[in-house]
Formats: C-alpha cells, structure tokens, sequence
C-alpha cells in the first residue's frame, strides 16, 4: 500500500464546459402570409428577413451576416444560418414581423439548432403507421 507523503500535493480537479461550441445556429422558418400568395422568390424572402432586422434593431444593430442555405417557393419554408451572436436578433425580429406589403404574416420558426444535420427530421411530424 502506498502511503501518502507530506510533500506530494493532491491532485487538482479542473472542470471545463463548452457552451454553444459550434460558431452557427441553423434555423427552419416558414411564412404564413395572411392572403395565401406564393409567389415570394428567394431574395425577396431574404430582402424581408434583412428589413425586418433593421426595422428592429437600426443600420448598426442588423449589420450581422446570416446565410439563407435552402428555401422552398412552394410551401414558403427556409433554413437559415447564423453566428451565434446574431441569433437572438435574428429570432426576436422574425418573431416580430408582421406585414409583407401591406398585408399580415408572421414567421413560424419550426426548429433551432447548432447541428445542421438536426434539422433534417422533426418527431413530431414522424408517422408511425
């Protein structure tokens, strides 16, 4: 058996937490528009999401970069990505936009996460049967 010297110190415990490691979030949003219209190509749904950042937060506050990596014309959905630093501003100004010309939306944000892969499902819409 060993026996504990006077001179060894004891041993150190350091423990480390990665939070929010990964650089981005990935976001899936859909537009709901109030008279049904589908004809929104992909820019003018970024142009909205760029508009609605500075009506909410100025030239300065909505200078941050977020990437539109799909978008589907017909059921008016996308996925978004951003810097971990935006994201709350992002989220907070597409939660509160709504009108597109002159007429009533709102943006449903489906799913948030920092893993890409993560949005490629959703249990919640998974059939059983």
């Amino acid at each position: 058996m060993r026996r504990a010297d006077a001179t060894e110190e004891p041993a150190a415990f350091e423990r480390r937490v990665y939070r929010n490691a990964a650089a981005h979030h990935y976001m899936k949003i859909g537009l709901v528009l109030e008279s049904g219209e589908r004809n929104i190509g992909a820019v003018q749904f970024k142009q909205l999401i760029v508009s609605a950042v500075r009506d909410l937060y100025g030239e300065v506050g909505g200078a941050f970069n977020f990437d539109v990596l799909c978008y589907d014309e017909s059921a008016l959905t996308a996925v978004l990505r951003v810097y971990n630093s935006g994201l709350v501003k992002l989220w907070s100004a597409l939660t509160l936009l709504g009108s597109y010309k002159n007429k009533l939306c709102a943006v449903r944000v489906m799913q948030v996460s920092p893993f890409l892969l993560a949005l490629s499902g959703n249990s919640r819409e998974l059939d059983l049967d």
